[in-house]
């Protein structure tokens, strides 16, 4: 990036994070979340690393915090107060580590440092204090020198002492938080009312401690974790944090069990890990953990700089939403000739991963979102989900950005494009396109699939290339001679693929029909047909008997099942009357295929539909579906009249609010394992 460049980009940075600090700090009304705008921050941190001459005094980078609000009496801190800084990545922790290390050493300090790791919780930041044992005074942090005075609202949390254990006169630091059933009470309660919903359980708590009038934040259950002594009169400071955390537990303060004493590097890793599985496990939201060297003494010589501790960093889990900015837009053309565009983005690091693409959809998503080739767009992205663009920042636009248009053409085989009425999505009309057909095969041969191990993408491609597949038959008639001669393959390799193609030759009933690419027939459907449709009295089947008993079903014999939408029904009957399709699956048929069938039996939830909502505890959301599924139920991914159970987890979506409009049954995990166990 040139120097002119840069310098316009920072400027606009400046100008959007200030605006967004301001409604978050200020006004308590964020409009993005907390991971774009940490997202926002790191680039403009970035870019100033890169161009220092452009440093200014008023860039978000070199402040601690906002101002205090008008509204409240200003207080001035005894001990001021900071923030740690952010790091994202493991080697920015290694990082961390060697720099303590070395200004250790320069202190006469050869020891290695232990390391105490707190949750980081994401809530409000709070000063106590108490003289002679007796709570005087609360405030927030505000610019680390002045915050607010917020006493009466936090003599309301039943968790902060009126008075120690000890007559002791302190200060401590800690955190308010709010339960995520609190958050989602409070949301309903305000929807009620035509209230507009809060952002997020931090913002519901900052709000609630700002209230003028203490009687409405005693209504929102808030809890608090203290966790720093800042300073102790007339007595010996704990001599470590670990002896701290015990310390203030026990004088009476609530503070967070789980932390831990860390020798090395590798276990902050594993502690860091742990949390970043299981964090929903807990009833307030954590978005890392906090690594503090354990002796004080050893925090004492290595002091702050002009905005953070040298001796402490939060290492949060990397984000689910990020800026970054398209670069270009193209389209693909999938198995059933849809034509998807897709964003090509500056590569950025999104949930742990570095994602460069993102799907866009349809044109009409485009249009609604208006995204545009050079925007500056939230990315989102969570576990194992595919990436999204949420939204484009209007406002960091620069009158460069360019307009996106669908193409009238298949830009794969030069063929007609069509959109039918009612659908958002364009179609190739060339059924025999290059890309339908590859993108086919690499479904058939997926893990839901055939799931042929070293069959990957790859080289599907590389053998379409060389005339060695065009449709799945061909696959089963490959040998050893036909691979070795191809690059990529050795002996072994070719060994390895054929086994794995002949592995593959007895398949479940359910994983063969999700491999035929039948439009609008998915994972849930597939089961469906094969658990609740196909019967036989034996374990295994040929080709041509699944074949000939689908045949038989009328459109409206399809449409009759409970499951199947008009559009999956009309498009099975085509498939199973599809001469073309026939011949295929006959030819499969005699090359050896055979399909595994469900035993029937009928069981306790069959005829029953699940809808899931929310992170489980016990439980992953695929080991929850497989308990469904084996006691013959089903599971949709939305929730409607034909509904029966909505299981509810931690942080639910919209879907739990549906449900309650349809009368849905809604039960918990505890509900659910007890009725799959009886």
């Amino acid at each position: 990036m040139k120097k002119e460049e840069a310098k316009k980009r920072i400027e606009a940075l400046k100008k959007e994070i200030n605006y967004h600090s301001y409604l978050y700090h200020v006004l308590d009304k964020p409009k993005i979340s907390d991971a774009v705008w940490d997202s926002l921050k790191k680039e403009l941190a970035d870019l100033e690393k890169q161009f220092p001459e452009f440093i200014t005094p008023d860039s978000p980078t070199q402040r601690v915090n906002g101002q205090a609000l008008k509204k409240f009496k200003k207080v001035v801190h005894k001990v001021r107060q900071w923030s740690f800084l952010d790091i994202f990545e493991e080697k920015e922790l290694f990082d961390f580590f060697e720099r303590v290390e070395r200004l250790l050493k320069k202190q006469g300090i050869k020891e290695r440092p232990e390391y105490v790791v707190e949750l980081k919780i994401d809530g409000v930041h709070i000063i106590l204090s108490y003289e002679k044992g007796v709570f005087v005074q609360a405030a927030t942090r505000g610019d680390g020198k002045i915050g607010e005075d917020v006493t009466q609202n936090i003599k309301t949390i039943s968790s902060i002492p009126m008075r120690l254990r000890k007559d002791y006169s302190l200060v401590v630091e800690g955190e308010v938080w709010m339960s995520e059933a609190e958050f989602q009470r409070l949301n309903q309660e305000r929807k009620n009312k035509g209230e507009s919903e809060l952002a997020n359980p931090r913002n519901a708590a900052a709000g609630s401690i700002r209230q003028l009038d203490p009687k409405i934040t005693a209504q929102r259950n808030l809890d608090c974790f203290i966790y720093d002594l800042d300073k102790l009169e007339n007595k010996k400071r704990p001599k470590t944090q670990f002896e701290e955390l015990q310390f203030l537990r026990k004088i009476g303060f609530k503070t967070n069990k789980h932390y831990a004493l860390c020798r090395d590097y590798e276990e902050v890793i594993k502690f860091w890990k742990h949390w970043q599985k299981y964090r929903n496990r807990e009833p307030y939201w954590i978005d890392g953990v906090v690594v503090k060297i354990n002796k004080v003494e050893y925090q004492e010589l290595l002091g702050y700089t002009g905005k953070a501790p040298r001796w402490a960093i939060a290492f949060k889990f990397p984000p689910e939403q990020v800026t970054t900015i398209i670069e270009d837009i193209s389209v693909q053309v999938g198995r059933t000739g849809a034509l998807t565009p897709v964003a090509h983005l500056r590569p950025v690091k999104v949930a742990g991963s570095t994602i460069s693409r993102a799907t866009l959809h349809n044109e009409d998503e485009i249009k609604k979102k208006d995204i545009r080739i050079g925007d500056t767009v939230v990315i989102q992205k969570a576990g194992d989900v595919i990436p999204e663009v949420v939204e484009p920042i209007k406002s960091l636009r620069s009158g460069k950005e360019k307009k996106f248009i669908m193409p009238l053409r298949c830009p794969i085989c030069g063929s007609e494009t069509i959109r039918k009425d009612g659908e958002a999505i364009r179609y190739c009309t060339n059924p025999n396109c290059y890309a339908q057909e590859k993108e086919k095969i690499i479904h058939f041969v997926s893990k839901k699939g055939f799931d042929i191990e070293g069959l990957g993408k790859k080289i599907v491609e590389q053998l379409i290339q060389d005339g060695l597949i065009r449709d799945f038959s061909d696959i089963f008639e490959l040998k050893e001679g036909d691979l070795k001669p191809l690059e990529r393959f050795a002996e072994k390799s070719a060994q390895n693929l054929i086994k794995a193609i002949k592995k593959s030759k007895e398949i479940e009933l359910a994983k063969f029909l999700y491999a035929c690419g039948i439009r609008y027939i998915g994972e849930e459907t597939a089961v469906l047909l094969a658990n609740e449709i196909f019967h036989s009295k034996k374990k295994k089947v040929r080709i041509k008997e699944v074949l000939s008993f689908f045949q038989k079903f009328t459109l409206n014999d399809f449409q009759k099942i409970n499951g199947i939408g008009e559009k999956a029904a009309q498009s099975l009957f085509e498939f199973f009357h599809n001469q073309k399709n026939i011949e295929e699956l006959s030819k499969i048929d005699s090359l050896g295929v055979e399909i595994i069938v469900p035993k029937f039996n009928e069981k306790k939830l069959s005829g029953k539909n699940f809808v899931l909502s929310g992170s489980l505890k016990n439980l992953t959301r695929d080991e929850a579906k497989d308990k469904i599924r084996s006691l013959g139920g089903h599971i949709s991914s939305s929730v409607s009249s034909k509904t029966d159970f909505l299981i509810l987890g931690e942080k639910p979506g919209s879907k739990f609010e549906k449900a309650k409009k349809l009368g849905v049954k809604i039960i918990d995990e505890v509900e659910f394992l007890k009725i799959i166990k009886e």
